[in-house]
């Protein structure tokens, strides 16, 4: 029997209740208060919030400090999502490829995906210690000890050394997309071509770029929001130092609204942030969808 128009299921009502009410309580209420709180000044715990209209958003546009994580966030995003995918398209087609290991070469590139961002961040902070770090300890054993480098503690290599662990955090994760999209093109494509005379870089180049775009398009989205909301590794490895050179929006974020207690503040930076990847989202979004090949 059909049900009654307008009529409520109460079994299926029952059912999405729990979900329903734990979304609401866990992100929509908290989104929404946000908004009012980047308006306040609050330091998070005391009862008293006091309205202070659009100052937090003044001091936002004109404070040297916001200027700065922005500046990191967009360099370090652009690091990774450009070397990231760049990587995780080398080792798909590697692990596509081989004959022998298949199985072996995709489990070991994927394993750093399964670190969580804390550990492996303090795996790569001792492997870049000065005194006793691999690193440094590989450059004195291949006779390249002039090249040692405090490489957490130089304020023009840090953040590059960050981006490094990200990328080989994020890389494994990448190359299982790409290599589903690699093994979704028919091979009778790239025999025909073979045949016609194409050499493997044009057939890479003009056949498989192109049927694999709508993995770019995935990738390159999931690296620019991950890029931009990079807290873990920051927090082990540098603390937003040395300085302020590795502060990026979200560790601003949390310095402000938690070791600071300039909560309201915090929020406001949290609302830009909101903006931000909204934007930058789109636009890529447009870009790399309107150069996706459609079969």
């Amino acid at each position: 029997m059909t049900k009654k128009k307008g009529k409520i299921d109460l079994t299926a009502t029952a059912f999405i209740a729990p979900a329903f009410i734990l979304f609401t309580l866990f992100i929509m209420v908290p989104t929404i208060s946000s908004f009012y709180y980047s308006f306040t000044s609050w330091d998070g715990i005391s009862p008293k919030v006091t309205f202070i209209g659009l100052a937090n958003y003044k001091e936002i546009l004109t404070g040297g400090r916001f200027r700065n994580a922005l500046k990191n966030t967009f360099l370090l995003t652009l690091f990774i999502s450009i070397l990231e995918n760049l990587l995780a398209l080398c080792l798909a087609l590697l692990v596509d490829n081989v004959k022998w290991w298949k199985n072996f070469f995709r489990s070991a590139f994927y394993i750093p995906v399964l670190l969580s961002g804390i550990v492996g961040g303090f795996i790569w902070k001792i492997m870049y210690n000065y005194n006793f770090g691999v690193v440094n300890s590989l450059l004195n054993s291949f006779g390249l000890g002039a090249f040692k480098q405090d490489w957490l503690g130089n304020p023009a290599l840090a953040l590059i050394m960050v981006g490094v662990v990200l990328v080989w955090k994020g890389a494994g994760y990448y190359m299982i997309i790409y290599l589903a999209s690699l093994q979704s093109v028919s091979t009778d494509i790239i025999e025909a071509a073979a045949i016609d005379g194409a050499s493997p870089w044009q057939r890479f180049r003009h056949i498989i770029l192109p049927l694999i775009s709508g993995a770019f398009t995935i990738n390159f989205t999931l690296s620019l929001i991950n890029g931009l909301k990079v807290f873990d590794q920051i927090s082990v490895m540098t603390d937003g130092g040395p300085g302020f050179s590795t502060e990026t929006i979200v560790y601003l974020l949390y310095k402000v609204g938690f070791s600071e207690g300039r909560q309201g503040f915090g929020t406001a930076v949290g609302v830009v942030l909101l903006f931000i990847i909204i934007v930058l989202n789109t636009i890529q979004q447009k870009f790399l969808r309107s150069r996706e090949v459609q079969l």
